[in-house]
């Protein structure tokens, strides 16, 4: 258990620090690919020794991990711009689970691998994922395939579309709702926002309700919002699994509350409480010893499923990613596509 725990906070340390030195990669993506690297390095005998602490990490350090991103989250933010986007973000949420049923179903890949698919594309990135995962009780190949999907297709993103929305003649205001919707990752998203900013100058600011804002800084208040419906998701997943679950362990009506009691997963309850505490008191307004409550809940949370994300990479082979894991990257690129496409065509349309 010790050195498993030591390797994963050693390279939980490492992913953080340069996660910090650039804006592309998320630490909680380098930790997953740090622990794909341990695993196929490694001999044998060491990865013996790590397998209780990397299984702790995985199973304790995430569910602990996803109730302090809770505390990061505000039910307020989804007003003023984050508002106005709010349709088109629940309707990417609806396609991207939709996109990821159908055609994940067509190329047979499991139901969990389509639910974290979906999730990631719609919301967050790597903590949907996470948190969906926990739910779900996804294995954690499937957990890694989604991650792995995500994050190829997020960074092409990050690339291509502060070009693509010059190239379009995409104004401020466009550019805002676009990047904030078809990019996954909250990394992601401020450097492609920081990207267009600079090739477009001051044609990238503009005045929203007597603010000053440009096109990146919009980006990030979109992004958001549409993590604040990861509260929902999470939520509505829980349900549908507890649901499930129930009827499957005890399909008579006698004892069904003590069956959902028992599989109910107790640390989204935790997740939501600390995103309403946060909403009624916010926790970036309270300090201790000169650094806000909400920072340290910041950090907290993605250090450790930075952690976590180390002991679901170590279950993975790299010549299992191109086997196993060839059609989960596919589906998700299918699903980033039509998130793509609909965010863009309505964005040209509506804004």
């Amino acid at each position: 258990m010790i050195t498993g725990l030591c390797v994963v906070l050693v390279s939980a340390i490492a992913a953080t620090y340069f996660g910090s030195l650039q804006h592309f990669v998320g630490a909680p993506m380098l930790g997953l690919f740090l622990g794909i690297l341990i695993s196929n390095i490694l001999p044998a005998d060491a990865l013996g020794k790590m397998k209780p602490g990397m299984a702790f990490s995985t199973k304790y350090l995430l569910k602990t991990g996803i109730i302090l991103a809770g505390g990061t989250m505000s039910f307020k933010s989804i007003m003023g711009i984050g508002l106005s986007a709010l349709p088109l973000i629940v309707f990417n949420i609806c396609l991207a689970f939709l996109v990821a049923y159908l055609v994940g179903k067509a190329m047979k890949v499991s139901a969990n691998t389509r639910t974290l698919v979906g999730g990631g594309t719609a919301i967050c990135g790597g903590t949907a994922i996470a948190t969906l995962s926990s739910i779900i009780d996804a294995e954690e190949h499937e957990t890694a395939y989604a991650m792995t999907a995500i994050f190829l297709f997020d960074i092409f993103a990050a690339i291509m579309w502060p070009y693509a929305a010059k190239a379009l003649g995409l104004t401020a205001q466009q550019y805002g709702i676009l990047g904030g919707l078809a990019i996954s990752d909250t990394a992601s998203v401020t450097a492609a926002g920081a990207t267009f900013d600079v090739i477009m100058g001051e044609a990238a600011a503009f005045i929203s309700n007597g603010e000053a804002l440009t096109a990146g800084s919009m980006s990030v208040i979109v992004k958001l919002t549409r993590t604040v419906m990861l509260v929902f998701v999470a939520f509505a997943t829980m349900v549908v699994t507890v649901s499930k679950s129930s009827k499957e362990k005890d399909p008579q009506k006698g004892n069904g509350l003590i069956r959902i009691l028992r599989i109910f997963p107790v640390f989204i309850v935790g997740f939501i409480l600390m995103a309403l505490l946060n909403t009624v008191f916010p926790f970036s307004s309270i300090s201790i010893v000169n650094t806000s409550i909400g920072k340290l809940l910041s950090y907290g949370y993605k250090f450790l499923i930075t952690a976590a994300l180390v002991g679901i990479g170590y279950k993975i082979k790299l010549k299992d990613l191109f086997t196993k894991g060839a059609k989960p990257v596919l589906l998700g690129g299918f699903t980033w596509l039509a998130l793509a496409v609909s965010t863009l065509v309505i964005v040209l349309i509506a804004y």
